[in-house]
């Protein structure tokens, strides 16, 4: 009886979200006799920044697109941007099947830059050519979807999911399936992501990838083609080899004339190149519409619908009623309380006498240690007023001399600021020729050592390009991009 009313009824209908920029765009869609409809569809620009918007308002303003577009659906699954993500790659050593969850803490502990309880960490294993087992840990700052399910709420949405619009997009198939490199052109950001034996092997997010110039947007495939030569260039050689198709995913006239520039270059190294235009026949156990455009939205919420789990979930569980209910009453913990209930008179009593005997000994010690303690008081205020005089670590020159190894020599990007706040954030503005020497830099930057987190947060002008960019430092750290 326990376990039937444990048991949750599989939805009909979901409301899939993605967050792209500043844009959400938003899809109900429903399960019926063994096929999806799309009920309603929107795509909608956003006034207020889901991270540093007041969760009330973004809630609000998300509530009022949702009534324009005659929403009613509560529960909803949402893609969230794979910019907000932080990847770390390990080889997973020959372990009972037991071991390999703690091992991967562990190594996510190591990979990032920030501590566990921080982050929502998820994992993704696959195997190369050679046999070896890899595995891809991605985490997302607990800190963003805690802002996010706040607005959501404040939206009077039920988020059922958290996961990332390119896992849902081409997921990561059976440990058989050919390597395919996917490709999400969005808003503002290029996605990648590459799947093989069994699991996603690769995930970057490209920002500021796409330029926009009054209303045409372009996207450089002479610089694409590097990033996805670099990126296959960091798999191992066995799982490399294995990567033969690009897939392709956007909408829009810049999305297809891109899609034919890059042909020919990725050609070139050996792949294939393919636009996807529309959802096969097969590519869930329910069938969707003929003419359903392909978007992360839509893909969620048909995975969601049709019961397959998402490659990555961000949600923190949540303990229904029923199990709150069951672990408060159990008998065991009755009979535990009975027992407490019965000594709890004696052990205050005694808790008292005990308190009131060592309060005496210590009193007696510390008459004895007094002197000792105030010396070495003393000492400890000399201590920490002089110790800044012989801090031999220098890490201000050290951020600034990793900060300039970064620059090229040619003077293709010069440097007009930077700020150094609590010697781990700096800021760093300053001039490019053009884009594709500022990402050059940004990329050299971000391979140094103690360098993570390299994000740009403004870019002006396309040559020269005005930018302006961020990134931590941690001494001894590793790259956490």
């Amino acid at each position: 009886m326990m376990e039937f009313l444990q048991k949750k009824r599989a939805p009909s209908s979901m409301l899939g979200l993605a967050l792209d920029g500043g844009r959400l765009e938003g899809i109900v869609l429903r399960r019926t006799n063994g096929s999806l409809q799309v009920l309603k569809h929107f795509s909608v620009s956003l006034a207020l920044n889901p991270l540093t918007g007041d969760p009330e308002l973004v809630g609000r303003e998300i509530r009022n697109h949702l009534d324009q577009a005659g929403i009613r659906e509560r529960r909803c699954a949402v893609c969230v941007p794979l910019g907000w993500a932080l990847t770390a790659q390990t080889k997973v050593p020959v372990l009972p099947e037991a071991d390999v969850a703690g091992f991967l803490e562990i190594e996510a502990e190591r990979g990032f830059p920030y501590g566990p309880e921080t982050l929502s960490v998820c994992h993704s294993r696959y195997r190369s050519g050679s046999g070896e087992q890899h595995a891809t840990l991605v985490a997302v700052p607990r800190n963003h979807l805690f802002q996010l399910e706040k607005a959501l709420k404040a939206a009077r949405l039920k988020p059922a999911s958290f996961t990332l619009g390119i896992a849902a997009l081409q997921d990561a198939g059976q440990e058989s399936s050919p390597g395919v490199l996917a490709v999400a052109i969005g808003e503002n950001s290029v996605d990648l992501q590459v799947t093989g034996g069994g699991g996603i092997a690769a995930l970057r997010s490209l920002e500021g990838a796409i330029e926009t110039e009054g209303a045409q947007k372009r996207l450089y495939a002479d610089l694409l083609a590097r990033e996805i030569r670099v990126t296959l260039g960091q798999l191992p050689a066995g799982f490399r080899d294995g990567v033969r198709k690009v897939k392709v995913f956007g909408r829009g006239e810049f999305v297809q004339r891109f899609a034919s520039d890059i042909r020919p270059r990725v050609e070139s190294m050996g792949m294939q190149v393919e636009l996807v235009k529309g959802y096969p026949a097969d590519a869930f156990t329910s069938r969707l519409p003929s003419d359903a455009a392909v978007s992360p939205a839509l893909s969620l919420a048909a995975t969601y619908l049709t019961g397959v789990a998402s490659g990555f979930e961000f949600l923190p569980p949540k303990t229904n009623s029923w199990q709150q209910v069951s672990t408060r009453f159990s008998s065991k913990k009755l009979a535990w309380a009975g027992a407490t209930a019965g000594s709890v008179g004696f052990l205050i009593a005694a808790a008292f006498l005990i308190q009131q005997w060592q309060l005496l000994r210590l009193q007696s010690k510390w008459a004895a240690m007094k002197p000792i303690a105030q010396e070495l008081d003393n000492m400890q205020q000399q201590i920490r007023r002089y110790r800044p005089w012989f801090d031999d670590s220098f890490r201000s020159l050290s951020i600034l001399r990793q900060l300039t190894e970064a620059f090229p020599e040619d003077g293709s990007v010069s440097v007009r600021s930077v700020d150094i706040r609590d010697l781990a954030t700096i800021t760093c503005s300053g001039s490019a020729r053009d884009s594709q020497a500022l990402l050059k830099m940004r990329d050299q930057l971000s391979a140094a050592k103690g360098v993570s987190d390299v994000h740009i947060d403004q870019t002006r002008g396309s040559s020269p390009v005005q930018f302006t960019f961020n990134f931590h430092w941690a001494e001894g750290g590793g790259n956490g991009n």
